[in-house]
């Protein structure tokens, strides 16, 4: 029923649009006096007198009446099935819902059928409701706003701040969302550490996060050194930048720089198809292939590789960032002036020259931002890591070693039904908090090396 409300509302909205234009416009035709704001301006206004106070009751409307509804219900049980704690509740709501929806297994007790019936009739009541108020609060809102039309209404001035307080609220949210997100993960960082001390975590040298079976096992009490999981992060990181950024970086230059327009419209999209594959997709090719090719090469000159090795992760990922570079910093080259290359020209430098001495240093800050946008890439990637590099917490810059990442650590310990009063569950977000940092430490060197250049260049 919410869908057919807000399909209802678009269509209110839409009508309501159409009929403040055409009233302005008839009154135009027919030789009255100019009006301050153009006909659409004034359609937008009904739309939104109409569209406003629909949206307002859906937002208010929606929560609400289920939890009245579902207040109804429990009342109208008798005493006996009354819930007597939080979980009782729950689960008898979820046993009143699935005999509504029809898929409760078996056939449900009297009193449950009844609550269900109830809760079904109440439902249906509430929705039509929402669906009627909704309309005629619309009715309302485009009758007043009908009235208002006249040649001397601002309705430009009002319509642009409407606007202009949508876009501040979508801002509001954004910078909200973050501020939530941020403060969630360290909330949960500062439990865990009153539980382990921060040093050893950010310097301990073994990770050891589960519960030990026997009292004389190394992580009866849990080991949290993060330094094998930040080693691993940045062996892969690396590998992949390795990788990603000669290739990503000299292919942006020849389709910039070289390529003529009938290659380079088949080789960017070509190349661009590589962001769209799946990771899991990648983390089987590195699994089954990219990782027995490097054991069998390893094992032909003597040199003894894992089976789940750091070299197999980072090539693929390196891969998989590819377009990231490229793409970005293609773009930035074509955006550098043509009147910089010419005048370069005119000094008698070569092709290569110009893109090396000129090109190149003109567009190196948004080609920072680029490797920067591909390195917080690399350092986030996790299924490519689950499956090519293992899971074992190896203290080792041998990149044909098995090692393992700050994510799939994070995703290891919030796997399954998890107690978040422990340290190793609360260990994840204490990783996520590091995690943070460092891509926000990225950011800002990146940032620094962005304003420096630009000086040198302005």
């Amino acid at each position: 029923m919410s869908t057919v409300y807000l399909a209802i509302l678009a269509a209110a909205a839409l009508v309501a649009f159409l009929a403040g234009r055409g009233r302005v416009v008839a009154m135009q035709v027919a030789g009255g006096p100019k009006f301050h704001s153009l006909p659409g301006y004034h359609g937008w206004w009904v739309a939104i007198a109409v569209a406003a106070p629909m949206i307002g009751l859906f937002a208010l409307w929606s929560p609400l009446a289920p939890i009245a509804i579902e207040h109804s219900v429990l009342a109208s049980l008798p005493p006996s099935l009354q819930p007597a704690d939080d979980l009782a509740r729950a689960t008898l709501l979820r046993e009143i819902h699935n005999v509504a929806a029809g898929s409760f297994a078996g056939e449900p007790r009297p009193e449950i059928a009844a609550a269900a019936g109830h809760l079904t009739t109440w439902t249906t009541l509430a929705d039509w409701g929402r669906l009627i108020v909704g309309l005629l609060l619309g009715a309302l809102g485009a009758r007043y706003a009908l009235q208002q039309i006249q040649p001397a209404f601002r309705s430009r001035t009002l319509v642009e701040r409407v606007v202009l307080w949508i876009m501040i609220g979508c801002s509001t949210v954004a910078i909200l969302t973050t501020v939530g997100i941020v403060s969630s993960v360290l909330f949960e960082s500062l439990r865990f550490f009153a539980r382990y001390s921060w040093f050893d975590f950010l310097f301990g040298l073994q990770w050891s996060p589960q519960t030990a079976i026997r009292a004389d096992q190394v992580g009866q009490s849990g080991a949290f050194g993060a330094v094998p999981l930040f080693a691993g992060t940045a062996l892969i990181m690396l590998i992949a930048m390795c990788v990603a950024v000669p290739i990503g970086l000299f292919s942006a230059i020849y389709m910039a720089e070289y390529a003529s327009p009938r290659v380079r419209a088949v080789a960017k999209p070509v190349l661009e198809v590589l962001a769209g594959v799946p990771t899991v997709v990648y983390g089987f090719f590195a699994a089954l292939t990219m990782a027995p090719m490097i054991r069998e090469a390893g094992h032909a000159v003597g040199l003894q590789v894992a089976s789940e090795s750091a070299l197999a992760a980072g090539l693929v990922m390196g891969v998989m960032i590819i377009p990231f570079v490229s793409s970005l910093s293609d773009d930035i080259i074509n955006a550098v002036p043509q009147a910089l290359r010419d005048g370069s020209y005119a000094m008698g430098a070569t092709k290569s020259e110009t893109i090396r001495k000129v090109v190149l240093p003109a567009a190196l800050p948004g080609i920072v931002s680029a490797v920067m946008l591909a390195v917080s890439r690399a350092v986030g990637e996790t299924m490519i890591v689950v499956m090519a590099a293992g899971l074992s917490a190896n203290l080792t810059f041998n990149p044909l070693e098995a090692v393992t990442t700050v994510t799939v650590q994070i995703k290891t310990l919030l796997v399954g039904d998890q107690e978040f009063d422990s340290a190793k569950t609360l260990s994840a977000f204490a990783l996520g908090f590091v995690l943070f940092f460092f891509t926000l430490a990225l950011n800002v060197i990146a940032l620094r090396v962005v304003q420096k250049y630009r000086e040198q260049y302005d």
